[in-house]
């Protein structure tokens, strides 16, 4: 993070002035997140620019979730010039975007920014030598619209299907084409199991970084998608009987230049002080869930089979567990846990923050117990078995979740009391509004009855 005043920021501000001016920028794109992810945006002219990197740009929050009430209602905008970047596909009258902190009018940061949430978070990591890196594999849905406002998979394919000019496979280019432009180092773009289904991953940065780089690849997926009169989702389960879409973060710890997830000596090349992370993380997974699963629908997808992990437990080549250790070659830069149960609908800096919270915490305590590694498919263990072997699973609805969250002392040390307030209530206002609504399935099944 650069602080405002660092000359730092200032050196690059006057770069991002000089090529606005170059390139005749006439407007750009303000960016921010609510509380739930949702990509919030206002456009300023460039004219204004010096002004606005040197005190932000005023605007209402009482009408963002998350940012505070009426009487609170005033936030500043301040951009963030390292995430200036025309957007590729405004081709003629260029337009750029950036994304920004919130502050509050007298100059102090805002405590329910969800990226200053991850900001401080990472803040803690460093101080105590370490640096984290994460790397989500975002998984979407490309989707035709009909006359009903009904929505149906875009094609018929299966899993790394390949079908040369294909409007799938173009669309996939685009993406990857445009997320190049904006700085996103693209490594694998894909079809994924479902029809419809896709999947694009990007090179593991540190966690604001790669947080940044999410939202944009939303911004892209669904632009690209409505160029071509489709509609790209996020949506974790959007149909039944089929798999869902995750977003499976990877995630690893440095030090002075030095991946500390790998140990030579350790007969799976991983070290003591990566267990003590994957215990951390297995022991607040529940409270996590809230937010790494954070939508009613969200738990459509966290059900037995369909690739969703469930159950509390790591192990190293076997899908079916929470965590897991993917195969890394002895590499030592490639050393790196796997977390399954996010999904790409939600808030990424409150989940990576999460992430790297329980992480930590793991490493700090001499009182969490390392739990062994199973590589059995507990998607077949019987409830005697897991209960034997102490394996639990993930909270089942986000009801569920959000109790386990309201109970988590380190929850609320993450967020703060007012952003750890504002999301408790924002979840549940979402859970009731979807509790209350009858369904089809509902009405199939027990008018009859």
């Amino acid at each position: 993070m650069i602080e405002k005043d660092n000359p730092k920021r200032k050196e690059l501000c006057e770069v991002v002035i000089e090529k606005i001016k170059e390139d005749d920028v006439k407007f750009i794109y303000l960016q921010f997140t609510d509380i739930h992810g949702i990509i919030k945006s206002f456009e300023v002219n460039s004219k204004r620019i010096e002004d606005i990197f040197e005190i932000g740009q005023s605007f209402d929050g009482s009408s963002i979730t998350g940012y505070g009430a009426i009487e609170e209602s005033d936030k500043v905008a301040l951009p963030d010039p390292s995430t200036f970047y025309l957007l590729p596909w405004r081709k003629e009258n260029k337009v750029a975007r950036a994304i920004c902190d919130i502050y509050k009018p007298d100059g102090e940061r805002y405590k329910g920014d969800p990226r200053y949430i991850l900001q401080r978070a990472v803040k803690k990591v460093e101080d105590h030598g370490y640096s984290y890196y994460c790397a989500p594999e975002m998984e979407f849905f490309i989707l035709t619209p009909d006359t009903k406002q009904e929505f149906k998979p875009s094609d018929l394919r299966g899993y790394f299907d390949y079908d040369p000019y294909d409007i799938s496979e173009m669309i996939r280019y685009t993406i990857a084409e445009y997320c190049d432009a904006m700085g996103i180092s693209v490594e694998c773009v894909h079809h994924e199991v479902a029809f419809g289904q896709h999947e694009i991953d990007f090179r593991y940065d540190k966690a604001v970084n790669t947080a940044d780089n999410t939202i944009t690849i939303k911004t892209i997926v669904k632009t690209v998608a409505a160029n071509h009169n489709l509609v790209g989702t996020f949506m974790a389960k959007p149909f039944h009987g089929i798999n869902g879409s995750g977003m499976h973060v990877h995630q690893s710890l440095w030090n002075n230049g030095k991946n500390v997830f790998y140990d030579e000596k350790d007969g799976d090349n991983i070290s003591h002080l990566m267990k003590k992370w994957i215990a951390g993380q297995l022991k607040h997974a529940r409270a996590m869930c809230a937010v790494l699963s954070s939508w009613p629908n969200s738990y459509k997808r966290l059900v037995p089979g369909y690739e969703a992990p469930v159950y509390l437990a790591w192990g190293f080549r076997n899908r079916s567990p929470l965590l897991r250790v993917p195969d890394f070659h002895g590499s030592p830069n490639a050393a790196r846990v796997e977390i399954r149960c996010p999904d790409p609908s939600g808030n990424p800096y409150l989940q990576f923050s999460v992430l790297l919270a329980a992480g930590l915490e793991g490493i700090l305590s001499d009182n969490i117990e390392i739990p062994e590694a199973t590589d059995r498919n507990v998607y077949h263990l019987t409830s005697k078995e897991m209960e034997k072997e102490g394996i639990i699973s993930l909270p089942g609805s986000l009801q569920e979740a959000l109790k386990e969250f309201k109970d988590s002392e380190l929850m609320k040390e993450i967020f703060g009391e007012t952003a750890f307030k504002n999301y408790y209530y924002a979840k549940l206002e979402e859970y009731n509004a979807y509790r209350v609504v009858v369904s089809e399935w509902e009405r199939n099944r027990y008018i009859r009855l």
